[in-house]
Parts: structure tokens; C-alpha cells; sequence
């Protein structure tokens, strides 16, 4: 028999993602958000929920726009930091050492030191309660040259994300490939 734990926001593993947004006077912003995934394949979406008091939530609304970046291992420190600072009070690119670039396709900065971006149009805003979950339009994907594979696919190890464990509020790596999606589970159909 499982035990209870109650109504609590868990579930494993929870992506360690690098919202970047632009501030009203046009100061680049960083922040860490643990509560966001992929929620559609077409168009390509991504989904951020973020609390109505932090400073990147009027951001967006304002400026329609912004930037997932994916942490990774290399850069816990400075993923960690954007996370407990607030843009409000203090520059978090020029107090973690990132560098601010500016998007091409959107009106929103990202972080050159994090190896993956999604460059995202805000395409739907939806009030849950204690959050807003804003729904971006993934415009574009760019990521550095060396976590590519050979055949030109994003590899996820060389990538190192961080993942977030919600339980026990750590950072953790991911692990070795274990088997083929699509395929392993074959050898249960009749």
C-alpha cells in the first residue's frame, strides 16, 4: 500500500529552466522557474508558471515575450542565484557573470552561458490561483555547437541539465541512456 503524503506540487524530475525577460525600461532579467515543460507539439509551445510577485511575471505580460534557457550542471551556482534574487534589486546577469544576448525573433534576452534556448512568443496567459501560467510559442531552438551528437541531434548528456527535486529542494544530473522510447515496451504488446 502507498503512503500519503497529501496535495503537494511533486513530480520528478522537474526541469531547472532560465526564464529571460526584458524590464520595462529595457534591463535584461534572469530567473529561475522549476514549474514549466513542453505542452504542445504544433504549433511547438512551452509552458512557465510563475507567481504574479515575481518581477519577470509583469515583464512578460508587458513585453510578450520570452526566453527558456536550460541550466545546466556547469552553471548550478549562477542557475541557484537568479533563482532567490529579484531583478527588482539587483542586476542578476552582472552579479552571476552571465551574458545578456538579445533575441532575434522575440523581445527577450537570454544567457550565452547556458547551451540551449527557446526563443518563445507569448501565445496564451492562464491565472491558476497562487501562479499564471504563460504559454510561449517556441519561435526558435539554439544551442552551442558542442552539444550536438554526430548526427546533429541535441544530446542530452552533453547538454547536463539540471533537474530540480521538489521534495527535497536539490539539484540533481541526469543519469546514462536506458533504453529506446517507442521501443523498449514493444516486447509487451501480444
Amino acid at each position: 500500500m502507498k503512503k500519503s503524503v497529501g496535495a503537494k506540487t511533486l513530480l520528478f524530475p522537474t526541469p531547472v529552466l532560465m526564464v529571460g525577460t526584458y524590464d520595462q525600461t529595457g534591463k535584461p532579467n534572469l530567473m529561475n522557474a522549476a514549474w514549466g515543460g513542453i505542452c504542445c507539439s504544433k504549433p511547438p509551445c512551452v509552458a512557465v508558471s510563475l507567481r504574479k510577485a515575481t518581477y519577470s511575471h509583469s515583464c512578460i505580460v508587458e513585453r510578450k515575450a520570452f526566453t527558456v534557457g536550460i541550466a545546466c550542471e556547469g552553471r548550478m551556482a549562477e542557475a541557484d542565484y537568479v533563482g532567490i534574487a529579484s531583478g527588482r534589486d539587483a542586476d542578476k546577469f552582472a552579479v552571476a557573470g552571465l551574458t545578456p544576448v538579445r533575441s532575434e525573433l522575440v523581445d527577450a534576452p537570454y544567457a550565452e552561458e547556458f547551451p540551449v534556448v527557446l526563443e518563445c512568443r507569448l501565445l496564451h496567459v492562464i491565472e491558476i490561483g497562487l501562479h499564471t501560467q504563460f504559454i510561449g510559442e517556441i519561435m526558435d531552438v539554439k544551442a552551442d555547437a558542442a552539444v550536438f551528437d554526430d548526427a546533429g541531434r541535441l544530446d542530452i548528456m552533453k547538454i547536463q541539465p539540471l533537474i530540480y527535486d521538489t521534495a527535497r529542494r536539490g539539484y540533481h544530473g541526469v543519469g546514462p541512456r536506458l533504453g529506446d522510447a517507442f521501443s523498449v515496451g514493444k516486447e509487451l504488446q501480444s
